[in-house]
């Protein structure tokens, strides 16, 4: 008898296998996913009451900040996310805990035999694994993070969440949800339900005028800042206004002057959900909410061993202008200590220059590099030509350690390394960096 494989060699045969299922032609819609929910018993009939978030920056946030809010008062709490940075378990988090390579291939697995071969899209399959496990675990809330829009998109078929909220929405994934502010804005709008509550985060004038139409034309109560609740950032925290007065909050653990806002946004979910979250529980969870990739210190590791003594190693997953604009303010803020220093990495249908005009003020150069085991990488030259251009020294590298060794020769000053520019290049340097995601 042949003895059974490894289970993370199970997990990683079975995601090879459910991304050959993928139709030959991308038409998002949710006939798939209904198709094989309905084979499954339809689990997300089943679920624990729902918190559902989309927007283009901010979404991933404001999932950690609500999980974080909600387990600092003791209450059970399932989280779906994507993409992962380091493996596929960290999309799906059970009652606390990332799945585990047993269960996760079992879920895979049972997914894969009730589709029966038929064409389903890799976040399809995966997204109806994750309704599967959270609705044979109990919890009290379930927390749903969108993958792309809103509207067609995988998590879009629980009927009636407790609460939706919407992050900010700025240009990402055009070629799938359209070519202005006013159509992604619509297609993030697509989660709005009739009669459920919905938290709007800040927003371009644009994209607020399409939410609140949306919204008008379903029956869906806006919780809206600037209308209904304010943020106030203050020296040492930030304060929260809404009708009932203003409450001031320590700063977050996130780095970054635009945290409290993602925070604020998980307190206004809070009052719409099921639960008691005191105001005790919302400080401890500011406390120690986490977020791989996000302005992380990488201050050990491999990578970081390459860097002499008083330089810097620093990681940021943001991928588009506004993700770099919002990176800008930051480093900004941040300009006392040794100069930043850009290792980026982008995909193919990223514009480089967009993201690098924002941050061209505040780093002193950039090394351009691929974004590993991507085939839709964006060769380095693209990136290095787009730094020259804004007027920033690039050189070009052909991994995160050899630019990281270029940098320390062209300037052994001490200096902060940020890498940036995509997910799966972060994801990659963390994996590198023996960073364990829990």
């Amino acid at each position: 008898m042949t003895p059974p494989r490894p289970s993370a060699e199970r997990v990683e045969a079975a995601l090879a296998r459910l991304k050959r299922l993928h139709p030959s032609v991308i038409d998002l819609t949710l006939e798939r996913v209904h198709r094989l929910l309905a084979r499954l018993g339809h689990p997300e009939r089943a679920l624990a009451p729902v918190a559902h978030v989309a927007g283009t920056n901010g979404k991933g946030s404001t999932v950690a900040f609500l999980r974080a809010f909600l387990e600092a008062a003791g209450l059970r709490v399932h989280v779906y996310t994507s993409p992962h940075l380091v493996r596929f378990n960290e999309r799906i988090r059970i009652a606390g805990r990332i799945v585990g390579d047993d269960a996760l291939a079992s879920l895979l697995e049972e997914c894969e035999t009730v589709n029966a071969g038929e064409p389903i899209t890799f976040f399809e399959i995966t997204t109806c694994a994750a309704f599967l496990a959270f609705a044979r675990e109990p919890a009290d809330i379930v927390l749903l993070e969108t993958g792309l829009g809103g509207r067609l998109d995988a998590t879009n078929v629980v009927a009636r969440p407790a609460v939706t909220a919407i992050t900010p929405v700025s240009m990402d994934h055009m070629d799938y949800l359209g070519s202005t502010l006013d159509e992604i804005a619509a297609e993030k709008a697509g989660i709005l339900k009739p009669g459920v509550p919905c938290v709007l985060a800040p927003q371009a004038a644009a994209a607020e005028a399409v939410v609140m139409a949306r919204a008008a034309a379903l029956g869906t109560p806006l919780d809206r800042c600037g209308a209904d609740w304010r943020v106030e950032l203050r020296r040492n925290g930030f304060a929260l206004g809404d009708g009932e007065g203003t409450r001031a909050f320590p700063m977050p653990a996130l780095a970054g002057p635009h945290q409290p806002v993602n925070a604020a946004v998980a307190i206004r979910c809070l009052a719409h959900l099921p639960v008691a979250v005191d105001e005790a529980a919302v400080v401890r969870g500011l406390a120690a909410v986490d977020w791989p990739g996000r302005l992380q210190h990488l201050a050990s590791g491999p990578l970081a061993a390459l860097l002499p003594e008083g330089w810097q190693l620093w990681a940021d997953a943001g991928h588009n202008p506004d993700a770099a604009g919002l990176l800008a303010r930051t480093l900004g803020q941040w300009r006392d200590g040794p100069p930043w220093r850009l290792v980026v990495g982008m995909l193919a249908d990223r514009e480089p220059r967009d993201f690098l005009a924002p941050l061209a003020a505040h780093v002193s150069d950039v090394a351009a590099v691929p974004v590993p085991g991507e085939p839709r990488s964006r060769p380095p030259a693209g990136c290095a030509a787009a730094a020259r251009d804004l007027g920033l020294p690039a050189v070009e590298a052909p991994g995160v350690a050899e630019a990281l060794r270029s940098l320390v020769l062209s300037s052994p000053a001490p200096a902060r390394i940020l890498v940036t520019g995509s997910l799966a290049l972060v994801g990659t340097v963390l994996r590198d960096s023996g960073a364990v995601i829990s």
